[in-house]
């Protein structure tokens, strides 16, 4: 019988290699995505750091002058100590707010509706959240929320005066004593007392405020009345008297002063008539200072010394509930029985959530604070749009002076100096997250 025969093997140099063949397709594949990184990314990278060693018209080599700019320069140095601030608070507020918006909603039936509320700014854009907190963060209680709610808190537990602008009008016995005003000679008991002022519109007198009337005179009491006098001329009206047009001033706190102690007190009626007891005789009436003070208007939220705290909390409010998402769904591994084996051992709520969910979660705060500390080393549309012009260089940081410096003040070559360093403080954050990815991959 005939031996089968045998298939002679191919001559090695026609043999496939079905590695290499899938690393041509690979290759084939990302060589789009690498020629767009290489044009969007490693070229633009490239760039900037060339010409961050030549001057501002880019024909002469200025060396490492632009870099000693960096840390020599006002503006960028204060950059620099917002952007330390921004990655300290932001990053971890953010972070903290998401973690406690995490555990709670798993507690109420409404939860998921609570999480879209607030995941609901994500949605937003920069431009458009910035936008609206500089309207919330307006001076004006009228318009900005957060004067409104702060003026409110305040005026109900400190009064407000409600004549700011009240004076003494023309032949008043009235001169002006430390923010309020004085009689110019002593009263006495049985003599009525007329204190006419001026300046407040009689659409904004207190809404008890009754029509003037004059005081009646008690020998043994200081009687006196004090009355918004604005009705002048002839034939209109008389000037130092009440007329029944005119408002008394509800609620005016009038003292009885001798040799600079306050003897006696007391408040005007809704007529603007008032009554102090026989110790005034003899003293001068003096309108204090508090029936004139302006009215609270509240915080200067974009002021000098505010402006980087309140954008802080736009921005908060912004990402919040993108860390709250991501640590949800971190917490919904977390495997239930080792929860309850705490409470069953005796540990409080409080014991549970920092020794048992907080290390737990410890990867996905991780992610989240490192994810939102490279954010925030980049930010620039909330401090460009909600910082007025009077307060940006108070607010002012690296992404923001960077455009600044290339686009407003013609410096190109600081500009793209600040782009690098902005490269060179991402890195190890970056390299921080990829080796944390590295050691979760591992396991």
């Amino acid at each position: 019988m005939a031996a089968p025969a045998t298939t002679a093997p191919a001559p090695p140099g026609r043999r496939k290699s079905v590695t290499g063949t899938r690393r041509t397709v690979a290759f084939l594949f990302l060589l789009p995505a690498l020629v767009l990184l290489g044009a969007l990314v490693v070229y633009p990278i490239g760039y900037s750091l060339i010409r961050s060693f030549y001057n501002a018209n880019g024909d002469g080599f200025a060396g490492f002058d632009n870099y000693k700019a960096i840390f020599t320069d006002d503006g960028i140095r204060t950059a620099l100590k917002n952007n330390i601030i921004w990655v300290v608070f932001a990053p971890t507020l953010s972070t903290a707010l998401g973690l406690v918006f995490a555990v709670l909603t798993e507690r109420i039936r409404w939860g998921t509706a609570f999480k879209l509320v607030v995941f609901m700014p994500m949605a937003i854009s920069m431009l458009a959240a910035g936008i609206i907190f500089r309207l919330v963060y307006d001076q004006d209680p009228d318009k900005g929320v957060a004067n409104a709610v702060w003026v409110g808190v305040h005026d109900t537990f400190a009064r407000s005066s409600a004549f700011p602008n009240a004076h003494p009008g023309r032949e008043s016995p009235l001169k002006p004593d430390q923010g309020g005003f004085v009689t110019t000679a002593a009263v006495h008991a049985g003599q009525p007392v007329s204190l006419p002022l001026v300046g407040v519109a009689p659409d904004q007198m207190p809404d008890g405020a009754k029509p003037a009337a004059a005081a009646v005179s008690d020998p043994g009491k200081v009687t006196g009345s004090t009355w918004q006098d604005f009705t002048r001329g002839k034939g209109v009206g008389r000037l130092g008297a009440p007329d029944p047009s005119e408002l008394g001033y509800d609620g005016m706190r009038v003292e009885a002063v001798k040799d600079g102690t306050v003897v006696a007190s007391a408040e005007a009626a809704a007529d603007g008539t008032f009554t102090l007891p026989a110790a005034a005789d003899g003293a001068v009436l003096r309108l204090p200072a508090s029936n004139f003070k302006q009215p609270y208007n509240g915080v200067d939220w974009l002021g000098p010394s505010l402006v980087t705290p309140a954008i802080i909390g736009s921005y908060i409010w912004m990402w919040a509930g993108f860390a709250m998402v991501l640590i949800a769904a971190g917490l919904a591994g977390v495997p239930r029985e080792l929860l309850e084996a705490a409470r069953v051992d005796g540990a409080t709520e409080w014991q549970v959530f920092r020794k048992v969910t907080v290390p737990l979660l410890a990867p996905v705060l991780a992610v989240v604070t490192v994810t939102l500390m490279i954010n925030v080393l980049k930010v620039f549309d909330l401090v460009y749009i909600i910082a007025p012009g009077s307060s940006q260089d108070d607010a002012n940081v690296l992404a923001l002076e960077l455009y600044r410096k290339g686009f407003s003040e013609g410096q190109p070559g600081i500009a793209s100096a600040i782009a690098v360093f902005l490269l060179l403080l991402v890195i190890p954050v970056m390299w921080f997250n990829v080796r944390r990815l590295r050691r979760e991959g591992r396991r």
